[in-house]
This record gives structure tokens, sequence and C-alpha cells, in this order.
């Protein structure tokens, strides 16, 4: 098996010392006494993974950014490049996982929180090639993480299948002042197994939650297409008016343009900036071309979609699904794409 090993060695550092995060933060953290702390778990994940891989290849980025950890847990890697400067960062963790691509490794073992998640996944997500995290994070939120540096050496060791999980991250400078926004990164291969965490699930989840957070970011100037059903018309209750339970309505900057209307009437509505808003159908998962065919594949193609659905729903659905009448819209909707799901927090479905 051949793996890639790389290493944020500063990830984590500000924790002890309160600093709830090391971006931008390092000297400070030194300054009041920070140990780098992924090393260490580097080299137990390492340790763990010789007892059961012995003659697994290892390709590691120099230094403590992983050649140093696989060294000392009795490997002997091939160094596929160096940190550019004194300091690694986040493009010496690209540059690394793009050399381990080159390489052909199996799976990329990384250790570190969510924002080196972050940086594997940006080089990851597009290829079949799997990662998995050793956790050393102040805030590890993402589900591409084992549970502990020994975890992640067993599910490296034994797993036999992957799939798609969730690479979180928050911006540090609000969490130090108390506000948490989760927002989903990435959505990489990860491998299956019981040791991996769940991602961080915050505020609520329910579809009150949900539709206020739709209300309180509801952008001035924006026309907003809402389609119909009980999740959508929670949020129109939300924007201050009573919906078409049925239909669809027009909103823009606190006034209802359309109510019940056609595709005539929408387009007519359209603004510069459009955004349709709608939720699937229960039990079907269709998103478009059932229940709402006054959102047509025109008012589409002048629009941007916010997919919304209640947590239950989305558990209740393997997929989304589309029939436009419009082949070419139907193959641009598909894929991965973002369900909200909560006051913050979005899933990764896939439209089918």
């Amino acid at each position: 098996m051949r793996i890639g090993v790389v290493v944020n060695p500063i990830a984590g550092m500000g924790g002890r010392v309160g600093l709830k995060g090391t971006d931008g933060k390092v000297e400070e953290a030194r300054r009041l006494g920070a140990e780098p702390r992924a090393p260490e778990r580097a080299r137990r994940a390492l340790a763990a993974l010789h007892d059961r891989l012995p003659d697994a290849e290892l390709y590691a980025y120099g230094g403590e950014m992983g050649a140093s950890e696989a060294r000392a847990a009795g490997y002997d890697p091939t160094v596929v490049g160096e940190p550019a400067g004194e300091e690694s960062g986040a493009a010496d963790t690209r540059a690394a996982v793009e050399a381990f691509l080159d390489a052909d490794v199996d799976l990329v073992l990384f250790v570190g929180g969510d924002g080196t998640a972050q940086d594997v996944a940006a080089v990851l997500e597009e290829t079949e090639t799997p990662m998995l995290g050793v956790p050393a994070g102040v805030k590890v939120y993402s589900s591409v993480f084992a549970v502990s540096p020994e975890d992640a050496a067993a599910v490296v060791a034994s797993y036999e299948r992957t799939e798609r999980r969730e690479v979180l991250d928050i911006d540090e400078d609000e969490y130090r002042e108390g506000e948490v926004h989760p927002e989903l990164r990435a959505v990489p291969l990860v491998p299956v197994a019981e040791q991996l965490q769940s991602s961080k699930q915050l505020g609520g989840g329910t579809v009150e939650a949900l539709a206020e957070g739709v209300a309180e970011d509801a952008e001035e100037g924006v026309t907003y297409v809402l389609g119909p059903g009980s999740t959508v018309g929670a949020i129109k209750d939300a924007l201050g008016f009573r919906g078409s339970p049925l239909g669809v309505d027009v909103w823009r900057d606190g006034e209802v343009l359309v109510r019940d209307g056609s595709e005539a009437a929408i387009l007519d509505a359209l603004g510069d900036r459009n955004v349709v808003v709608v939720s699937p159908i229960g039990g079907q998962g269709f998103v478009f071309g059932r229940g709402n065919p006054q959102i047509s594949p025109e008012v589409l193609n002048r629009s941007d979609v916010e997919i919304v659905a209640s947590r239950a729903k989305v558990d209740n659905l393997g997929q989304l699904r589309v029939d436009t009448d419009d082949t070419e819209l139907n193959e641009r909707l598909r894929g991965w794409t973002r369900v909200r799901v909560g006051r913050f927090e979005r899933r990764m479905m896939k439209v089918v």
C-alpha cells in the first residue's frame, strides 16, 4: 500500500494557551509558551500503523511535515519535497498532496485540523484518491478525521471502501469572539469505518431555524423566487408575508412582487440577481420537474439555486432529482450540491 503522509506541524498550538486556534497566531502562541502538538500525534499514528502495515510504502514531505515522524515510527519514507520556507504553510500542504498524486498513492494521511483538511481536500476533491485525518487541531469539526491517532492507523490498515464526507471550517477570529458558523468547504472521499468522527452539528436544525437563517441572509437588491411547500412556506413567514402554500411567490427588499405566479409573471419580476429557493419533494427527492413547473428552464437560467430541507427529509432521501424538460440544464444541475438544513448548517447531496 502506498500512503502519502503530510503533517501540519503548527496545528493545534494555540489551543492550550487559550488562542482557540493557530491561524495567524503562531508567533503569539510561541510567546505564550505553546508547544507543537501535531508531530507527536503523527508519530503515534505512524507507530501504530507500522505495527499493522510495516511494509507499507510511505511518501512524505520533508522534516516535521512528515518525513521525521515517519522515520521515528520505523519507516524509510520517500521524501517528495521540502517546505518552501522556515515556517510551513498551506501552500506546502497542497504541494505535498500534489506530489503524492504524482506518486500515485492509494491514500493521503494528514495530521492537523480543519484548515489542513481544507488544504488537502482542495487538491483531492475532484480525484478518486481518499484522505484521512489524524486530529491535531484546536477545532476539528469535519467528518474526515479518525477519532484518535491510533484509530487512524486502524482505519488505514483495514478499510475496504470509501464515501464522501464533509470538510467544515470556521472563521477563527469570529470563533474567538464567540461566534461559531461552520461552513462546508469540500466533500472528499474518505475511508468508511466506525472509527471516524461525525461532523460538528450546530444550531438546532429545525425548519424554523432554517427559515430564520435564510431570512437573515437575504440580500438587498436580490430577487427571491420562493417555491411551494411547507419548508419554503416557513421561509416566507420569516420574511414577513403569507405566501401561497402550493404556488410560487417572488419577493425582493421586503416587497412581494408576485404571489402564486405563472412562469411569465416570474420572468417579468426577475432582476439583475435572482435566487430560486426550493425544497425537494419528500420521498421522491425531486427539486425541479414535480410540483413547480412555473420555475421553468428560462427562470433557472437567469437564477442561482438554493435548496433547503429539514434534516429529517434529508435523512430519508439518498439523492436529489431534476426533470426540467431541458437536457442541458438537467446536466448542469446534476452533481454534488449544498442543501441548507439549518440556520447555518449545510449538507452535500448528489443531484442525479
